[in-house]
């Protein structure tokens, strides 16, 4: 997935209301950003980071640029933007690049599903007619007190009943026969491991290991990440 138009460097000011934030360019001055992420973002950004922006052609949006990419003080870059990891994952199995997923004879994103009144990321249907329910989360939370230093990536960042939702109706896909994934999409250089944050959310990293025990599969992709562009590379491992 190559960045058009071409992302710009600028250095971040502070991010706020989970939906913004200032930044400052050495031609453009101070001016303020869309930030497309709306969780915690923890260890993802502080003041004085370089940050990535990609500037929209659309004339009636408020801020013009949105924040892509942000590198923090390792030199690690971290793709802020959690809606490109469904596209990460339907680019990787529209080129085959997920092997765990195979014989596709379709490819649905955001369809309605559930008891919840939910809708699936991605819903795969195989040419044996069998169905693939796939829940993608974004990964990018590297914990900084890792003492191995091996990469050690946690999710979630926050408490999510959303994403306690998810796990409740994918269940309920193998329940009804039908073949269920949770698909960590890792946009994080830094990050080589996944494992589900228990301190965070222990209600999530409970109800995960239901999911596994009931049969929901556990995958984790890392993305190849530049500032010109990104893309699914390859799997790393998952840990309880």
């Amino acid at each position: 997935m190559i960045f058009n138009p071409p992302l710009i460097q600028a250095k971040l000011i502070k991010r706020y209301k989970r939906f913004l934030a200032d930044v400052v360019h050495p031609e453009l001055g101070e001016f303020t950003v869309h930030c497309p992420n709306t969780g915690s973002m923890k260890n993802c950004w502080q003041a004085g980071w370089n940050v990535w922006l990609q500037k929209s052609d659309n004339l009636k949006r408020k801020y013009p640029y949105t924040w892509v990419l942000t590198e923090n003080e390792k030199g690690d870059l971290i793709g802020i933007n959690s809606a490109l990891a469904n596209k990460l994952v339907i680019e990787g199995l529209q080129q085959n690049k997920i092997s765990e997923i195979s014989n596709i004879e379709s490819i649905h994103p955001e369809v309605k599903y559930g008891q919840e009144n939910s809708r699936i990321d991605i819903l795969v249907q195989h040419i044996d007619d069998t169905k693939t329910y796939v829940e993608v989360k974004s990964v990018t939370l590297l914990d900084f007190l890792d003492d191995d230093n091996q990469g050690l990536g946690q999710f979630p960042d926050a408490v999510t009943t959303r994403g306690q939702k998810h796990v409740r109706e994918l269940m309920d896909c193998v329940d009804k026969g039908d073949k269920a994934i949770l698909f960590f999409m890792v946009q994080h250089s830094g990050i080589n491991i996944v494992e589900i944050a228990k301190d965070i959310d222990p209600d999530y990293a409970s109800l995960i290991e239901q999911a596994i025990e009931k049969g929901v599969k556990i995958l984790a992709y890392k993305a190849q990440i530049s500032v010109e562009n990104i893309a699914l590379d390859q799997p790393i491992p998952f840990q309880l």
